[in-house]
C-alpha cells in the first residue's frame, strides 16, 4: 500500500468511528425515547393517537382537532359548515375547508357522484325510517332529491365563498372529517419531528414508523355481525400492515336490512335516493392521506364490489379490503394484491 493511501486512510478512520457511534448514540437514543399515548372524545366519537416523543403532546393534538371541529362539525353551531347550512349571512372560506371541499368535489367527480356531502337529508330520512318502521314514501324521497347533489354547490372566482342554488341545500362532512382530522393531527406531529405515531378517530387511522414494540404499526378490520356484543369486543376480520399509510373503513356493522333473503348494509345512494343493494358489508381504503381513503371507503359502499374493482385499477394507489355476502349468503373477502393480510 503506498503512503498516500496510508494517509487517506488515517484521516478517514476517525470520521468513520465517529459516525459508527454517532449512529449508535442515535439508536440508543431512540430507543429510550418513550411512546406517548393520549385519547379522549371529538367528532362524536374516541381519538387514539400513540407518538414515540419526549413530551405529552395532548394539548397540542386537541388544539389541532379543535380547528377541524370548528370547521366541520355538526353540532357546533358556530361551526364554518353550520354558518353555511344556516344561510344566514356570507362565509368567508377558510384554507382548510377549501382543502376537504375540493377533495370531496374531486372524489365525488371521480366516483361519478357516489359520494357527496349533501346527502345527508336523506341518509336521515332513510335512518329514522327503518329504526322507526316506516319507511319515506316516493314523493318524499323525491321532494328531498331537489336539493341534493354536488351540483347544487359552486365557489365564487377567487374561491372564498361557496353558492348554494337551493337554500335547502347542507352540508355535511360526516364521511370524510374524522379521516382529515387524523391527517391533521399526523401533520402537526411530523412537523414537529415525530417518526413514529399512529393516530386514530373513530376507526380511521395514519401511521409512520414503527410501533413500540419495534413492529411495524398492524391494523384490525372489525367482522361485520348484528351482534352488539361481538362488535363491542372487537371480532377481527383480519390485520392489516399499515405503515406509512392511512387507512379508512366504511360499513355500518350492525345496521343491515333484508331483501330476498340477502343482507344489505343501510347506505344510501345519493344518486338515486335510496338504499343500495350491494353486497358489499364493510369497505376498507388504503391511501396516502386519510380523508382520502375515508372518502372513497364511503364511495365504495355506494357504487358495489364490481364498480368500486373498476375505479381501483384506474388507481393503482389506492389499495382496498372488501367484507361481502356471496351468493350463498356467506360473509367472503377480497382484498388488493398488493395490500398485506395476515392469513
Amino acid at each position: 500500500m503506498d503512503e498516500k493511501r496510508k494517509k487517506q486512510l488515517r484521516w478517514q478512520l476517525p470520521f468513520l468511528l465517529l459516525l459508527i457511534a454517532g449512529t449508535i448514540f442515535i439508536v440508543r437514543q431512540q430507543r429510550q425515547t418513550p411512546y406517548q399515548k393520549n385519547s379522549g372524545f371529538v367528532f362524536g366519537t374516541v381519538y387514539n393517537v400513540t407518538y414515540q416523543w419526549p413530551d405529552d403532546l395532548q394539548d397540542e393534538i386537541e388544539a389541532e382537532l379543535k380547528k377541524v371541529d370548528e370547521t366541520f362539525s355538526m353540532f357546533n353551531e358556530q361551526s364554518l359548515v353550520s354558518l353555511l347550512n344556516r344561510g344566514d349571512k356570507p362565509v368567508m372560506l377558510t384554507p382548510m375547508f377549501l382543502e376537504v371541499y375540493d377533495l370531496a368535489t374531486t372524489v365525488s367527480n371521480d366516483t361519478e357522484g357516489a359520494f357527496d356531502i349533501t346527502v345527508g337529508p336523506l341518509v336521515n330520512a332513510w335512518g329514522f325510517g327503518f329504526k322507526n318502521e316506516q319507511m319515506p314514501t316516493r314523493r318524499q324521497v323525491d321532494s328531498l332529491r331537489q336539493f341534493i347533489g354536488m351540483k347544487l354547490l359552486s365557489l365564487d372566482s377567487e374561491g372564498m365563498m361557496l353558492t348554494k342554488r337551493d337554500r335547502r341545500v347542507t352540508l355535511d362532512f360526516s364521511a370524510i372529517a374524522k379521516g382529515y382530522g387524523s391527517d391533521v393531527v399526523a401533520r402537526m406531529l411530523k412537523k414537529k419531528g415525530v417518526e413514529n405515531l399512529m393516530v386514530e378517530i373513530g376507526g380511521e387511522v395514519v401511521t409512520q414508523g414503527i410501533s413500540p414494540n419495534r413492529m411495524p404499526w398492524r391494523i384490525g378490520v372489525t367482522k361485520p355481525t348484528e351482534d352488539s356484543l361481538a362488535a363491542s369486543e372487537g371480532e377481527l376480520q383480519t390485520v392489516l400492515n399499515v405503515t406509512d399509510r392511512a387507512m379508512a373503513t366504511s360499513g355500518n356493522y350492525r345496521n343491515f336490512y333484508y331483501k330476498g333473503g340477502r343482507k344489505y348494509a343501510h347506505t344510501i345512494d345519493p344518486r338515486t335516493g335510496y338504499p343500495v343493494q350491494h353486497n358489499i358489508l364493510s369497505a376498507t381504503v388504503l391511501a396516502s392521506s386519510c380523508a382520502t381513503a375515508d372518502a372513497y371507503a364511503t364511495s365504495f359502499m355506494v357504487m358495489g364490489f364490481e364498480k368500486a374493482k373498476e375505479l381501483l385499477d384506474r388507481h393503482p394507489e389506492l389499495m382496498a379490503y372488501f367484507i361481502y355476502t356471496d351468493a350463498n349468503g356467506q360473509l367472503a373477502v377480497w382484498y388488493s394484491p398488493s395490500l398485506e393480510v395476515e392469513k
